[in-house]
């Protein structure tokens, strides 16, 4: 099995500042946390994401912002990201952390139609999803926004994880 991002640099990906440290990188994770986080959230793990959270479990990225061809409540051409949740249940801010899928669906009211794994800096105004509706809870997911201030409009951002990964850009790309 040959590793997806093989050939991406994730060296200049990843901003590990005190602050991502402290909110979003988790320590190294197990086959048995894999299969306990997809336990709890009823939903297999992309294997784009299982290889990335390997490589760093959570975090900020220096490149936040990922095209849209729709626009939404933050910007007509792009959707923009703080943080990647990893799978460490220790940080607030992991799948299955404080802040994570479940408290965004059941505190918030976002749709139940995947895992909710990226949050925004509209401080939960809205959210990136691995949505699972069209695929199933074993298949690949689109990766979607879904934004609370247009009712909880969801638009595609990316086929898959991977896509959604790689196609994420600098803030000076965009005005």
């Amino acid at each position: 099995m040959t590793n997806i991002f093989s050939d991406f640099d994730f060296d200049s990906f990843w901003d590990n500042n005190e602050y991502s440290k402290q909110n979003y990188i988790g320590a190294n994770v197990s086959d048995e946390q894999i299969l306990s986080v997809e336990k709890e959230l009823d939903y297999k793990l992309p294997r784009s994401y299982i290889e990335l959270i390997r490589i760093q479990n959570g975090g900020t990225p220096n490149f936040t912002n990922h095209r849209i061809e729709e626009a939404t409540s933050w910007a007509n051409d792009h959707v923009a990201i703080t943080g990647i949740y990893g799978i460490d249940r220790n940080l607030s801010y992991s799948l299955c952390g404080e802040l994570g899928s479940q408290f965004r669906m059941e505190e918030w009211g976002y749709p139940e139609i995947g895992i909710y794994f990226c949050d925004c800096p509209s401080a939960g105004h809205d959210m990136i999803c691995l949505d699972y509706r069209k695929c199933g809870p074993q298949g690949e997911p689109e990766v979607v926004h879904v934004d609370q201030e247009l009712g909880y409009k969801i638009t595609v951002v990316a086929k898959n994880f991977e896509s959604f990964i790689r196609g994420l850009e600098r803030n000076d790309n965009f005005e």
